[in-house]
């Protein structure tokens, strides 16, 4: 196939999907399909990796879809990879964190140093684990299934942790929880809650980030974006939170802020049905 008919074919799949506000950046690489966390640490590539039945892997991508490295991270296991976050040493956290069905007891957070610098194909993790602390049942009551996880972010020394309702009835819940950022066997800490919406299709919480100045955070949802200001800390939730409907149709997994900049996204969808394995970008207002 010539450059120009693969040119071609991008572009027209492109028009033909839906992305709203989204602005189209590239196509992930092939190996990507089931993108579920990514982190930028520099101007000229991402990083990212894959949730459950998927490789021990963190991915280099640059903004032309191109894989520029791949790390198998030792100490680890991806039982079900789902957002990924940073601090600013650079140390990157990869959240094993998905619990679908409630039944887990080995949630953890792996912390690796910065990925930009590794000069090996191997990376060494060290194991955050941790247990939500009002978590008394582990059986799957459809009722009570609130302790999935995919949206972590950094602040000062902790990891907080904003879970993926799935219980049914849906209403809504989002919780928030925190744990220190270093090596350790950790209890949770309850931090408060807040109600995204009533629609379970594009109502769940799919990730997370704090913009640079610590004044933003973003949650995304299949097709939304939660945007906190005017907070304290702990519970961001009790600050302004303005919703923002995207308009896209695709499966939404991930979103970062770029480095150095308090308004610009970074996101990344999973293929599904012949759609999404991309990556886009957005603006927030200042």
């Amino acid at each position: 196939m010539s450059r120009y008919l693969a040119l071609f074919l991008i572009v027209l799949l492109t028009s033909c999907s839906n992305y709203g506000q989204l602005t189209f950046v590239t196509k992930l690489p092939s190996k990507i399909s089931e993108s579920s966390g990514v982190v930028q640490l520099n101007n000229s590539t991402f990083w990212s990796v894959e949730d459950h039945g998927n490789k021990d892997e963190i991915y280099q991508v640059d903004f032309e879809g191109n894989l520029v490295k791949e790390l198998e991270v030792k100490n680890a296991k991806n039982e079900d990879w789902e957002d990924l976050t940073k601090d600013p040493q650079g140390n990157v956290y990869i959240a094993d964190t998905g619990n679908n069905n409630r039944k887990r007891k080995d949630l953890t957070i792996y912390k690796i140093p910065n990925p930009d610098i590794e000069p090996g194909d191997k990376i060494d993790a060290e194991k955050i684990d941790f247990y939500f602390s009002d978590q008394q049942n582990f059986t799957p009551k459809e009722e009570e299934l609130q302790y999935d996880c995919e949206a972590i972010f950094y602040h000062k020394s902790f990891i907080y942790l904003i879970t993926k309702n799935r219980r049914k009835p849906f209403n809504g819940e989002a919780r928030i929880y925190k744990v220190p950022a270093e090596k350790g066997n950790y209890k949770a800490e309850f931090v408060g809650s807040f109600e995204t919406c009533e629609e379970p299709n594009t109502c769940i919480v799919t990730s997370a980030d704090i913009s640079p100045d610590g004044t933003k955070i973003v949650l995304l949802g299949y097709g939304k974006l939660w945007v906190f200001t005017n907070f304290t800390w702990d519970n961001f939730a009790q600050g302004t939170m303005e919703t923002i409907a995207l308009g896209a149709t695709t499966q939404l997994e991930a979103v970062a802020f770029k480095p150095n900049s308090n308004t610009s996204l970074l996101l990344t969808d999973e293929e599904r049905a012949g759609t999404g394995q991309n990556v886009y970008s957005f603006e927030l207002k200042e």
